[in-house]
């Protein structure tokens, strides 16, 4: 069925694989690098700013899109990306060192990404049909977990000790991309299609074309369901993870006939993210022939309810065997609202605003990372008990919202294909 997908989804997802591969074995470190060179409160605010940074620009990303077409946008970002990352590699050199210019090539990194993800949103959604959109969003899914496990273990091995050698991985592995887009990727862009965001080109145009997006209000209650399904999933790296670090005590551990190992709450948060990773790597594709010319609501809404209840049990337990079952079922939860969700949300955006509609989109992400920091605040006062019960609230919320928002679309759509006559009577 791969070779029946669009050649640019083809493409699409050989560039990320490449993009994403190399770019785990640095940026999951970043905060690292800074924290050594600057301080740990200096690098917290570096990370923050480049989150930001990357979110305004992808909302001129999303705009321009919809207005000079998708791969302009590409070929932007990626001649930016592979800047950034010489500038990086130079910075970081045997000859020359200097961590304010590693940080200015940070941000511009965050603005090329905000401009080329909204535009390759867009151009996946243009190119596919309602029937491939499930296993093109799996294949996706399944390209991104297993770049970032080898990225990771990569990274982990080598970022202390040879930053330079991976930087020049990251910069060849750019060129290749730019490369590919540039030649082998063709414009999706309906030019011939009725163009609905503003003539002009300022500040005024930006934010009138996505006050329209936001009076788009079955998108909005859809995307607040995005938000509080990814709410759960920021939770991982912020508050559980402190959690086991606190109350996991080190303790001595062996496996069948491995030699013993010590294992504490740091290493075992570590366990189980790659138990979450390699089941999705190995399991994505049964998920795409299960859930394939399945109706996308209930699958969707039965993902979010194993995933809350995967999280609800991380929040509190300490029974080592419990929590690797756990992620087992967060997983499962994960393999099916992914891909669903994303067929649903390439459904319901107005399609000639995809670019603006994807960009907005983006909120799901950086949102749910804003509620996985401030876990570490709520969990002080409501105790480990009260996460999971709040993790569960977030995924029936997510159901909630998601459903409002997908009813009202459906109702709309039903709405403008009826006769005149019959809606004016």
């Amino acid at each position: 069925m791969f070779k029946s997908l669009h050649p640019n989804i083809r493409l699409r997802l050989c560039v990320t694989f490449l993009s994403r591969l190399s770019g785990s074995m640095i940026f999951p470190f970043i905060a690292i690098y800074f924290s050594r060179e600057l301080g740990t409160t200096v690098a917290g605010g570096i990370v923050m700013t480049q989150v930001t940074v990357e979110l305004l620009a992808s909302f001129v990303g999303g705009y321009w899109a919809d207005r000079i077409g998708r791969k302009p946008l590409l070929v932007i970002g990626e001649c930016l990306n592979a800047f950034a990352f010489l500038g990086m590699l130079l910075a970081n050199s045997l000859w020359w060192s200097s961590a304010g210019v590693t940080f200015a090539m940070l941000l511009l990194i965050g603005i090329a990404t905000g401009l080329l993800n909204p535009a390759a949103d867009a151009m996946l959604i243009d190119v596919s049909t309602k029937e491939t959109r499930t296993y093109m969003y799996s294949i996706n899914y399944w390209t991104r977990n297993i770049s970032l496990m080898l990225g990771l273990m990569v990274g982990g091995w080598f970022f202390q000790n040879h930053l330079f050698g991976l930087l020049f991985v990251l910069f060849s592995m750019s060129l290749i991309t730019l490369t590919i887009t540039l030649l082998f990727i063709r414009e999706t862009y309906d030019r011939h299609h009725p163009v609905t965001v503003p003539a002009s080109n300022g500040l005024h145009a930006v934010l009138s074309s996505y006050r329209t997006v936001v009076r788009d209000i079955p998108f909005v209650w859809f995307t607040l369901g995005g938000i509080a399904i990814y709410a759960l999933e920021f939770q991982r790296v912020n508050f559980i993870s402190i959690r086991l670090e606190h109350e996991i005590a080190a303790r001595t551990v062996r496996l069948f006939d491995f030699p013993p190992f010590t294992l504490d709450g740091v290493k075992l948060m570590s366990l189980l993210t790659v138990e979450n990773t390699l089941l999705i790597v190995l399991l994505v594709s049964f998920a795409a022939k299960l859930i394939r010319n399945r109706s996308e609501q209930p699958v969707m809404y039965v993902g979010f309810t194993l995933f809350g209840l995967g999280y609800a049990y991380l929040a509190f337990s300490n029974q080592i065997a419990g929590l690797f079952l756990a992620v087992i079922v967060l997983t499962i939860g994960e393999l099916l609202y992914v891909p669903t969700r994303q067929t649903m949300l390439a459904s319901i955006v107005d399609e000639s605003k995809r670019g603006s509609y994807m960009a907005f989109n983006g909120l799901v992400v950086q949102v749910g990372k804003m509620f996985g920091a401030l876990g570490l605040f709520v969990g002080g006062l409501v105790g480990d008990i009260g996460m999971g019960l709040l993790y569960l609230l977030f995924a029936i919320m997510a159901i909630g919202l998601s459903r409002l928002g997908y009813v009202k679309w459906n109702r709309q759509t039903k709405a403008m294909k009826m006769p005149a006559a019959i809606i004016k009577s």
